[in-house]
């Protein structure tokens, strides 16, 4: 099930954050990465992906530049200082809503289909539970 505008405007701009956080990306290898996230909620094409790009940079959280040495000119995104203290902030919120819908017993759905027991909320940040839940699937420490 995709999710709906509201959440992605939210959620979508904090994935893309968390896609950057490791280095640089084009913007269509953004967009798939974010296809490989497991689910729909995160499959955004690039006619949302490119405006939330243009939304990030003008706010100053990530910047970018053209490389031209392939076969074909390509604009890389980056995140930037206050990119990166967004991130560490909307992690935080992430974590704390994620523990309050935990508390519902919302967070825990598809948990027992996976076989999981136990949910490691330490692992849980803005890549959304799909990437959370895949790490656990490896059984891959969250510092990974």
């Amino acid at each position: 099930m995709a999710a709906d505008d509201q959440f992605i405007r939210g959620a979508g701009m904090l994935a893309v954050l968390k896609v950057l956080e490791d280095g640089e990306l084009y913007g269509y290898a953004i967009v798939e990465a974010l296809g490989r996230t497991k689910g729909e909620a995160l499959h955004l094409g690039q006619s949302t992906v490119y405006p939330m790009l243009y939304n990030l940079e003008a706010k100053g959280l990530i910047k970018s530049r053209w490389d031209e040495s392939g076969t074909r000119p390509r604009k890389y995104y980056s995140l930037t200082k206050a990119g990166k203290t967004r991130l560490a902030e909307d992690t935080d919120q992430w974590r704390e809503i994620t523990k309050a819908m935990a508390s519902l017993g919302l967070a825990k759905l598809g948990l027992a289909k996976l076989g999981l027991a136990r949910f490691d909320f330490a692992c849980f940040g803005p890549s959304l539970t799909t990437l959370a839940y895949s790490r656990v699937e490896r059984n891959t420490p969250c510092s990974e």
